[in-house]
């Protein structure tokens, strides 16, 4: 059975983000999404409310699952015996920064291996960081972040 983990801070998920999971999950048996805590970001939604989020939003995938994680992903790596790490990149400068992640996290891990997927048509410019903007400034998100849990990502960050 083939297996990999999708690991991100997924502040909020995106349409981008679910583009990447459904995509992955078209070629692997069972996708794991993994949330992680990243040190360099302060997050808008808990990791609680993060997770709850993507489990809802990818409800309808049937091989893939969610879970947290709070550490460094080349442990977790270790701890579940995954192998295959899939990021998505939207440009060159995250594939020049996916790239360094991906041979450190081989340092700390030499069983794990580091796949890039472009980012789908119409999704290179959508990021969290994208969305949390657009909404402070009273902008529609809805066209950016999945239609299932669009209510709750909106209340979120109106309230912020």
């Amino acid at each position: 059975m083939s297996s990999c983990v999708i690991p991100g801070s997924f502040d909020p998920v995106t349409r981008g983000h679910m583009d990447l999971i459904r995509r992955t999950a078209q070629l692997f048996d069972r996708v794991t999404v993994v949330v992680m805590v990243n040190i360099h970001k302060q997050g808008t939604f808990s990791t609680e409310e993060r997770v709850e989020l993507l489990r809802k939003a990818c409800r309808s995938e049937a091989n893939v699952r969610v879970e947290q994680w709070e550490g460094l992903l080349s442990e977790y790596m270790r701890k579940t015996g995954e192998r295959t790490v899939v990021r998505g990149v939207r440009n060159g400068t995250e594939y020049d920064g996916e790239c360094s992640a991906a041979q450190a996290n081989r340092m700390l891990n030499p069983r794990m291996e580091t796949l890039l997927m472009p980012a789908g048509d119409g999704y290179q410019w959508i990021s969290s960081s994208a969305v949390r903007e657009i909404a402070a400034f009273g902008g529609d998100i809805r066209e950016f972040i999945p239609r299932e849990c669009a209510e709750e990502i909106i209340r979120k960050l109106s309230n912020e």
